[in-house]
């Protein structure tokens, strides 16, 4: 846990000093006492605890989002396809997902990736299991073939 406290550290450290840009003693104390003050409080709000840290997932995060942009283009274009037919062929649905074989992280992962893909939102995530509104069955079908929670396990590793 040490490691992981000291990493946040430096990364918050080094993100404030890039993007503040001024090196005075001043804005540097200042700098100081605000990443001390974001690593107390995510100490506090067990953000280093295993089951929730996900600094380890930077290695695979490339291939996930390049996978997760192209979901979300080819499902933007399906919606605006719905959208512009004079018919509007939607058919609301709410289903579920069970995420519960998979990490916290996983799960808030997929929640999310469910969320950011044009057609469904999350709703609710109790117990592992994720409510997901989805504008047409084929969106529903498309989440219940379970491509999506595939790939937040494998992001995550579990």
């Amino acid at each position: 846990m040490k490691l992981r406290i000291i990493t946040a550290a430096l990364l918050f450290a080094v993100t404030w000093l890039l993007w503040s840009g001024v090196y005075k003693p001043l804005w540097l104390g200042l700098g100081a006492f605000s990443c001390g003050l974001v690593l107390w409080l995510a100490l506090r709000t067990g953000f280093f605890k295993p089951d929730n840290y996900a600094f380890h997932l930077g290695p695979r995060l490339p291939r996930y989002w390049g996978w997760l942009l192209k979901e979300i283009g080819s499902s933007s274009l399906a919606v605006a396809r719905i959208v512009l037919d004079p018919r509007l062929p939607v058919s609301p649905m709410i289903v579920t997902v069970d995420a519960s074989q998979l990490s916290r992280v996983a799960q808030v992962t997929l929640a999310n990736a469910i969320t950011l893909t044009p057609g469904t939102v999350t709703v609710d995530i109790d117990a592992g299991v994720i409510e997901v509104h989805c504008l047409t069955r084929a969106n529903a079908a498309d989440l219940q073939a379970g491509e999506m929670l595939r790939r937040a396990a494998n992001l995550v590793g579990g």
